[in-house]
């Protein structure tokens, strides 16, 4: 059985007008012709929502207005999305080239069924698309919600989910859905491809520091919640290890 599946790529955006439509051409220069389009604004006032009109022929669905946050606004998404894989895009990431879902969809073309989750690599770029390199994290060869005790191993944005497992995102989290969302489809999933490609460009814009300590209370709290307080204490202890010695090596460069 040969599939041509359906992807529903959905952008989230508030007053992202720097970045946004080096995004936008990403997703409309893709080769792959089974695209979806979403684009949701959360009512931005910089010009964003100038750059969404421009290129509104090629989007299935666009919306500005006023939300509760980030993760509400990917829930609006979700619900307006019809393809059989969600993607998420942030404003400034991008696929890693025009064939990138041409290659996936050639992945899928002579299994007998859809997987449920696909995923790959994901490389950082700065505020001017320039390579930094490859994520940190690298994604393992097999994934499954187990793998998500060593951290978030695979980049939300190199984490295809079929439609039909994906539940919306958990709003009393503000920092960390994401993470919660990727085990629940993990947990939901019966089948987990590994691309084996490099699928995104990913904008390091770093959180605030007071971001980052929340992101990371909320994770915790994930983790316990998953994996038992235990292990979490522990995989937090080789954590701390992992960062301080990242941090020496880098100091002997």
């Amino acid at each position: 059985m040969e599939h041509q599946p359906t992807f529903s790529i959905i952008t989230v955006t508030y007053n992202a007008k720097r970045w946004l439509e080096r995004t936008i051409l990403s997703v409309l220069s893709q080769s792959y012709p089974h695209v979806e389009y979403l684009l949701i604004d959360g009512n931005s006032t910089d010009g964003t929502v100038e750059i969404i009109r421009q290129y509104a022929s090629g989007l299935a669905y666009w919306v500005s207005e006023p939300d509760k946050g980030l993760y509400d606004a990917m829930n609006k998404g979700l619900r307006q999305a019809t393809g059989d894989y969600l993607i998420f895009l942030n404003a400034g990431d991008t696929f890693l080239s025009a064939d990138t879902l041409s290659r996936v969809a050639e992945r899928l073309r002579k299994r007998k069924t859809l997987p449920d989750v696909i995923y790959g690599e994901t490389r950082i770029v700065d505020a001017n698309g320039r390579p930094l390199g490859m994520r940190r994290l690298k994604a393992p060869k097999r994934l499954t919600w187990k793998s998500f005790k060593r951290g978030m191993l695979v980049c939300h944005q190199a984490f295809f989910a079929r439609r039909a497992i994906a539940p919306e995102y958990d709003l009393s989290y503000r920092f960390s859905a994401d993470y919660d969302w990727c085990l629940r489809c993990l947990k939901a999933s019966r089948s987990v491809l590994n691309s084996r490609l490099t699928l995104v460009d990913y904008l390091e814009e770093g959180l605030s520091t007071a971001n980052r300590k929340a992101s990371l209370r909320e994770r915790y709290e994930i983790m316990c919640r998953y994996y038992g307080k235990t292990q979490t204490l522990l995989w937090h202890g080789w954590f701390a290890i992992r960062f301080y010695w990242a941090k020496w090596a880098r100091g002997r460069v």
